[in-house]
């Protein structure tokens, strides 16, 4: 049996893998189903001193505090930032990196740069006490590219209700990469673009997909929208089972 570390993306706290955990669990797997600072539960300690390297550390300190080792480190959509930074920072306790219709950021970057500068522009205006950042309507997420395929109006509702403002400092600060995790294996999910798209930009040297040509990756497909853990929960923990 496996260890999880489930990592939501953007806006959502640990109860999104509330299906995906309970299926894992029946199936004799340890989960720990993450809420980053200042998100879900935790909205109480969001503020502007809240960055992307406060959220690499709620992982890392995590791994540590509960011992946690041979661990399957998930991070969905925006969590593809903490997780790779988690993984540089103790690859000695993961087993596999697997990334959700997500991907790593590549070292000195921030995660609001695989926007383009137009789209940059719209999110940072629609930050608010210069740290918030709400989340947007379903149609405008649908409109910068997020499926919403395999999701119910009811479901919509429900998400949108849970929805906490993110901390802009996780998107703004460049993650700093020393290169320790660079060999873990490392897997990509991916559900709302086409696995032969990701093969062309992986040949066309991408610098957001040029490395998952290295035989340390391994590439999976599972057809649905952008948030797998709502649309299809049953075969999102199926798929995290077989990486593991």
């Amino acid at each position: 049996m496996s260890t999880f570390v489930l990592v939501p993306g953007y806006w959502l706290g640990g109860w999104a893998w509330d299906e995906v955990a309970r299926a894992l669990r029946a199936d004799g797997h340890a989960v720990h189903a993450v809420t980053l600072t200042g998100l879900a539960e935790r909205a109480a300690e969001g503020g502007p001193q809240v960055d992307l390297e406060r959220h690499v550390a709620d992982l890392t300190g995590l791994l540590a505090d509960a011992d946690l080792r041979e661990v399957v480190l998930v991070g969905h959509s925006g969590a593809g930032a903490p997780v790779t930074g988690a993984a540089d920072r103790v690859p000695e306790r993961i087993r596999r990196v697997v990334y959700l219709d997500s991907g790593p950021v590549p070292d000195g970057l921030a995660p609001i740069e695989q926007n383009p500068p137009e789209l940059r522009a719209v999110i940072e205006a629609a930050v608010r006490d210069g740290w918030r950042y709400p989340m947007p309507s379903w149609p405008e997420l649908a409109e910068r590219g997020a499926s919403l395929a395999g999701l119910e109006p009811e479901v919509l509702a429900a998400v949108a209700a849970r929805a906490t403002d993110h901390p802009f400092g996780a998107l703004r600060q460049p993650l700093r990469l020393s290169g320790a995790g660079a060999r873990l294996p490392k897997a990509l999910v991916t559900c709302s673009f086409p696995l032969d798209r990701v093969r062309a930009l992986i040949g066309a040297g991408h610098p957001w997909f040029a490395g998952m040509a290295d035989p340390a990756w391994q590439l999976v497909e599972l057809p649905t929208g952008h948030w797998p853990m709502f649309s299809r929960p049953a075969d999102t923990a199926r798929v995290l089972a077989d990486l593991a």
